[in-house]
């Protein structure tokens, strides 16, 4: 006798309560390997695809591409060991919980398999009920196979093209429109595939209310690279334009904001001269072997000062009353991506020579790029380096990576008059912004911090003494 064994949503890990449904990788009626990767989403942090801890057919999918789902929310129902039959009666239904001993499941693929009890805060939540058998067809119909779900004809009195019901995020946005008079098969809609968004309904009955406005289309944002389509700005009867502060834009502001109302922080900066570190990088490159990059010469400076001002790298403890400080350097770095502001941490950086440095700068940056991140490699970092100069610019106030105590801001490297040796000359200066919590120093302490990184910027042999 098969069982039918509910998979639900796992902890991601790091705190994420939820997580949004970017792409399914499975159908119903599908045949699943342990351990396969049933479904890809987005959480606050990164693209995951989520393995199965249990192998056999996929009798149910739960939530629509573009659903948010809670920890804990059903995601698929996998028949394990006999094939179901066609009226599901040798299909049992259990969870996954009281399985026990007769699911065949890896259980530690990722965080928090069996996750009893869903959190609070909910959005956008859509659960189907689990089919199975010859039922799979009908569940097509309701998950919307493909990347425009449908909802049954007629479930909620919606308007229906010729071919079937308008393709709808949820009933709840069909059911948005019906009360409002507003026929959805005359909007685009702004989701994967034409798929209609509460947004874009929200927008067109905004649109119809203003006077002498034409028939209401929400615009239709072009997706980038492998993220998903992003969510459609809405604007109002006064031309405002409203996004949404949600996925890594929403847990970036959150950040940003927590940082500015618990930490005292301070910045002190210097102007340097970069041009022997620029030459020593030169010489580097042209001695043969993997190129160095000018941010893993920086990196390598920053470890060597946390060692010298040990007081920078650590965190406080509000509760406690303590600053914690640690052993180790995580180091994270400031990426600009297409899906906003990353900040990937090379573990153990302190440990790693300058070539190890670059070698994992590039391939965290390329997962940046691409959205494949994982929650691990975005979390856990003890000091940070920003490199705005890419940016084009001198100087920045940076704001620390809550919940670390310090971040070394990093301007372009540019040609202006300087002093050398009692005469002016032309040389490649940068200016070096310290950000810190002042819990956990004072200003001689971050003082001398970024005065020895100085030092080693403009004298590249002082770090010799620390090798």
């Amino acid at each position: 006798m098969a069982q039918v064994l509910e998979f639900k949503l796992p902890d991601l890990g790091e705190g994420l309560t939820e997580a949004e449904i970017v792409r399914w990788l499975v159908e119903v009626g599908d045949v699943v390997a342990v351990d396969q990767p049933v479904v890809e989403v987005e959480t606050a942090k990164a693209m995951v695809e989520v393995p199965c801890p249990y192998g056999g057919v996929v009798t149910a999918r739960f939530g629509e591409e573009g659903t948010e789902l809670p920890v804990g929310a059903p995601l698929i129902t996998v028949a394990v060991g006999e094939r179901p039959t066609a009226s599901g009666g040798s299909a049992e239904s259990v969870s996954e919980k009281s399985a026990g001993s007769g699911a065949e499941g890896s259980g530690n693929v990722l965080v928090g398999y069996g996750t009893s009890e869903a959190p609070a805060r909910r959005r956008r939540v859509r659960q189907d009920r689990p089919v199975s058998g010859t039922s799979a067809a009908g569940s097509r119909a309701v998950n919307g196979q493909g990347s425009a779900p449908a909802a049954v004809n007629g479930q909620d009195g919606g308007p229906e093209t010729e071919d079937g019901p308008v393709p709808v995020i949820s009933p709840l946005v069909r059911r948005l429109a019906r009360q409002n008079g507003l026929d959805l098969r005359e909007l685009t809609g702004s989701g994967p595939d034409g798929l209609i968004l509460r947004a874009d309904v929200e927008y067109a009955l905004r649109a119809a209310a203003r006077p002498g406005t034409a028939e209401p289309q929400a615009p239709v944002p072009q997706p980038t690279s492998t993220a998903p389509a992003p969510q459609p700005a809405a604007t109002t009867a006064h031309g405002e334009i409203r996004t949404p502060l949600k996925g890594i834009r929403g847990a970036v502001a959150d950040k940003l904001v927590r940082s500015r109302r618990e930490i005292p922080d301070a910045t002190c900066w210097v102007d340097a001269d970069a041009t022997e570190l620029m030459r020593a990088r030169t010489a580097m490159n042209a001695a043969g072997g993997p190129r160095i990059s000018l941010l893993a010469l920086l990196a390598r400076i920053c470890t060597a000062a946390l060692a010298r001002f040990p007081e920078l790298n650590s965190t406080v403890d509000a509760e406690a009353r303590e600053v914690v400080r640690f052993d180790h350097v995580h180091l994270g770095f400031a990426a600009q991506t297409d899906r906003g502001l990353v900040v990937p941490v090379v573990r153990d950086a302190h440990a790693r020579d300058a070539e190890s440095l670059t070698a994992e700068f590039a391939r965290l940056t390329e997962a940046g790029r691409t959205g494949t991140l994982t929650p691990a490699e975005l979390t856990g970092g003890t000091f940070t380096l920003n490199n705005y100069g890419v940016f084009g610019v001198d100087g920045s106030t940076p704001i620390i990576n809550h919940p670390e105590a310090a971040m070394l801001g990093v301007g372009r490297i540019v040609p202006k008059p300087w002093v050398h040796e009692g005469e002016l000359a032309v040389r490649q200066v940068v200016q070096l912004s310290l950000t810190f919590d002042h819990r956990v120093c004072d200003g001689g302490t971050a003082g001398g911090f970024l005065r020895y990184v100085a030092d080693c910027v403009e004298q590249p042999a002082v770090l010799l003494r620390t090798l």
